[in-house]
């Protein structure tokens, strides 16, 4: 599952990714330059469960650099385990087991 957070009111979303980055994987947020601090995939998704408790998440999905190399702390409250991934691990892997949006993502990003 990517990191991912709510914006705060007031806050760019960018700033959210800077913030969710380093809170739940303990690294600083490095966006690619391209596309820069813009999004580069958007989601919108209703959620299940009880009807009181049921909204709509709209996820922007934004594109970070990292290394292989590179220590991840995660936040035990969000991640029981975290792990760097290729793309061919992420097309091999049971769907049930990502995030439904992912693969669209992935081949969204082949493309740009």
């Amino acid at each position: 599952m990517p990191t991912g957070g709510h914006v705060e009111p007031g806050e760019h979303p960018a700033q959210t990714v800077r913030r969710e980055v380093v809170e739940e994987l303990g690294v600083p947020a490095v966006f690619a330059p391209v596309p820069g601090e813009r999004p580069l995939f958007m989601t919108v998704t209703p959620t299940v469960g009880p009807p009181e408790d049921r909204h709509v998440d709209v996820s922007l999905w934004y594109l970070l650099e990292g290394r292989r190399d590179q220590p991840l702390t995660p936040d035990p409250e969000e991640f029981h385990a975290v792990r760097w991934w290729t793309p061919a691990q992420v097309a091999a892997a049971d769907p049930a087991t990502l995030d439904p949006h992912l693969p669209r993502m992935m081949t969204k990003l082949a493309l740009a």
